[in-house]
């Protein structure tokens, strides 16, 4: 299923940092920022969490929750959180259900051999469960104020 700007949300629920959960469920009423992205502690996901730490009072300001959302574990979700001081939570997408619920979990390809692994894709969802906006394929730099700007408009 391949999901359009103006779609409901697909529901989601999963273990989060903390010991908690977090669902799509409990955060209506509010905007979400779900993020994906490959892994904990590498390069380009740390950048792109920092970059989302960083921006927190905007989207804080805004009423808009962000969830970072990978396959890590939630152990390894809170020593990210905790060495790099992210102020957001983290989802734990161990079964892969939310991945491929929002087709983030795609076949990728490096140094010629392919492999399944988690597109970095964002999406904006409204107060009301709506898709408002999609990124796929996402270039790390740049992308919080892309994201940031988008939120301005809802």
């Amino acid at each position: 299923m391949t999901l359009s700007v103006g779609d409901k949300a697909p529901n989601f629920s999963m273990s989060a940092d903390g010991g908690g959960e977090v669902s799509l469920v409990n955060l209506r009423g509010q905007s979400v920022v779900l993020y994906f992205y490959p892994k904990d502690d590498t390069p380009g996901c740390t950048t792109e969490a920092c970059g989302f730490r960083d921006a927190m009072p905007n989207f804080s300001s805004a009423d808009v929750a962000i969830v970072g959302v990978s396959k890590d574990t939630v152990a390894k979700h809170e020593k990210f959180k905790a060495k790099h001081y992210l102020n957001f939570t983290l989802g734990s997408d161990a079964d892969g259900s939310v991945c491929e619920a929002y087709g983030t979990w795609v076949e990728k390809s490096m140094y010629g051999r392919t492999y399944m692994g988690i597109e970095r894709a964002t999406f904006l969802i409204d107060h009301r469960g709506v898709l408002r906006r999609i990124w796929r394929k996402v270039k790390v730099k740049g992308h919080v104020q892309e994201v940031l700007d988008a939120v301005k408009t809802l």
